[in-house]
């Protein structure tokens, strides 16, 4: 006799039902002051895009304040693996570099798994302390990189390229 599946053996892919009702990946108005687009894709450890994986994102405001009603996006991705939000470059927070939380769900894995998004071009990162606690060839993998007005930052599961990832 073969017993079914339970819920924590079949993880996704079901996000489509929380992301249809309204976007929750514009957390400013695109081309407002100060917005910035970021976008990227989720990859395997064969560099395949995960077409129905889910990423969030959470964040300080451009002052470095957490303040309610703003710091939270949710994006899932496309046949192509794609994400995107639109936000605003988040202040300085306790001494670390600007940097968005991100966590990323999808088939396979039974919690979340969080990094961190750092931007390009910015002094603090040479003093951030998550940062600077990572190997040297780790910490390139946290910062997006310029792309046009945009930032780009894709998320590579696993493999030589992974992504750095932290224990909730």
């Amino acid at each position: 006799m073969t017993l079914p599946l339970t819920p924590s053996q079949t993880v996704g892919p079901y996000f489509a039902i929380g992301l249809s009702r309204h976007p929750e990946d514009e957390l400013v108005p695109f081309g407002s002051e100060g917005s910035v687009v970021l976008s990227g894709a989720v990859l395997d450890g064969d560099d395949v895009p995960v077409p129905d994986a889910m990423v969030e994102i959470w964040q300080a405001d451009a002052s470095g304040s957490y303040v309610a009603g703003f710091g939270w996006g949710r994006s899932g991705t496309d046949a192509d693996g794609r994400y995107s939000f639109v936000t605003v470059k988040p202040g300085q927070v306790e001494g670390q570099a600007p940097h968005l939380v991100m966590l990323v769900f999808m088939r396979g894995i039974l919690k979340a798994a969080l990094t961190r998004v750092y931007f390009p071009d910015e002094a603090a990162n040479a003093s951030d302390p998550v940062l600077t606690g990572l190997p040297e060839e780790q910490r390139a993998r946290l910062v997006a990189t310029a792309d046009g007005d945009a930032v780009r930052f894709d998320i590579r599961m696993q493999g030589e390229k992974q992504t750095p990832f932290f224990t909730l």
